[in-house]
């Protein structure tokens, strides 16, 4: 199952262009300002809006030492794929994790749906 590719269709995103494309708009120490502009849908850009003290992106206040990409996860009957984002503070000595959800619908440019940011304990 996990093996079957609809990427010859043209039709969904793989986990590997998931992967690449949060790769990308994470960078090394969260998105720029093309990424945040353009490749978030319109109900992440609310939720930006909605909270001017907080940075929903990266579940955050501040800009982190580094970021890295999990494995990509897809569920291609709900039309989304995710992966956690692992940021690192103070140096790396910090680490913080969330949740990244991509629109997997390959007939739109591809974008951040929506973050998770969990609880904290």
């Amino acid at each position: 199952m996990a093996n079957v590719s609809t990427a010859a269709t043209g039709d969904r995103y793989t986990a590997e262009e998931i992967h690449t494309f949060l790769e990308d708009f994470y960078g090394e120490h969260g998105p720029g300002d093309f990424a945040r502009k353009y490749g978030i849908s319109p109900h992440l850009e609310e939720k930006v809006a909605a909270n001017p003290e907080f940075d929903v992106l990266l579940c955050a206040q501040n800009v982190p030492a580094s970021i890295d990409i999990g494995p990509v996860t897809t569920a291609q009957s709900a039309g989304v794929g995710w992966a956690t984002v692992s940021t690192y503070w103070n140096g790396g000595s910090d680490k913080a994790d969330f949740t990244a959800y991509v629109d997997l619908d390959a007939r739109r440019p591809i974008q951040l749906l929506d973050v998770d940011c969990g609880s904290e304990g």
